[in-house]
């Protein structure tokens, strides 16, 4: 059986205590070939702030570990659109992403107001295009963009060259989207997905949906989602491994999760011969 041989990096919220230092350290221990790091604060609970843009002992470091290890940064996260936001705040993690080399910036609509967020992911997508960086829109199922097809509305609308779309399966999964809709956007929007798994009962409480996605989804293979299919309509491109889960944490320690999160993510592919998009 034919599959295509993967790029993967690990995401900030599977390990979410580490540094850019640490994070970076650890990915290429286990063997991933990118990191995606949180360079804009969110303030979840037991988030640290490790903006580097404002602490150039740790930027040197990080870009140390870099160059000895062979890593590369692959996205930062996470420029929210919201009300009353200022996006020229958002500049110092661009210059941060463009310094390390990275391509990408995670982004996510948290207003329900239409013409205010499609304005501001606008110019979110301005502001990234002087540092190179594509601005990857993802719908979750807490936000207010929440859907598939509310996101090809704001790529359509916004019409920038440097827009993509960022599918996470879990909440392509909770959105209970067609994989029929996803085979057929161009595939020039998309540069990279979130990967992980979960149970496949999609949770009817806001709650609870936050807190498997924030705290308890599954390693690749070990839930209820189709992962293969969802791969399969999408271009072959990296996967960042977001795939927090705080009892695999306690149990095994950050590293080790990490790596198992890499080791069944290859071994799911493998088996299921997963290749991306065909043409």
């Amino acid at each position: 059986m034919m599959f295509m041989e993967f790029q993967f990096s690990l995401a900030q919220l599977t390990v979410l205590n580490t540094s850019p230092a640490e994070i970076a350290s650890m990915a290429a221990d286990c063997g991933y070939d990118f990191v995606s790091m949180r360079q804009i604060y969110m303030g979840l609970p037991g988030e640290p702030d490790y903006d580097l843009s404002k602490n150039r002992a740790l930027m040197k470091e990080t870009k140390q570990i870099f160059a000895a290890a062979g890593i590369k940064l692959l996205d930062i996260e996470l420029a929210r659109v919201f009300d009353g936001m200022d996006v020229k705040k958002y500049e110092p993690a661009m210059e941060t992403a463009a310094e390390l080399g990275g391509k990408h910036v995670i982004s996510s609509i948290w207003t329900p107001d239409r013409e205010y967020y499609i304005a501001k992911f606008a110019e979110i997508c301005d502001l990234a295009k002087q540092y190179g960086l594509t601005v990857d829109l993802e719908y979750v199922p807490i936000a207010s963009v929440k859907t598939l097809a509310e996101t090809v509305d704001v790529l359509r609308t916004v019409n920038r060259s440097n827009a993509g779309l960022m599918v996470d399966v879990h909440h392509f999964h909770r959105a209970q989207d067609d994989v029929a809709e996803l085979v057929k956007l161009p595939a020039e929007w998309f540069h990279f997905g979130h990967l992980c798994d979960a149970p496949g009962e999609i949770p009817s409480d806001r709650d609870e949906m936050t807190r498997i996605l924030r705290e308890e989804r599954s390693y690749v293979g070990e839930g209820g989602i189709d992962v293969a299919s969802i791969m399969n309509a999408m271009p072959a491109m990296p996967y960042s491994i977001e795939l927090p889960n705080l009892k695999k944490v306690k149990e095994y320690g950050y590293r080790e999760h990490a790596r198992r999160c890499l080791e069944t993510a290859k071994a799911y592919c493998s088996g299921r011969g997963v290749t991306g998009r065909k043409g």
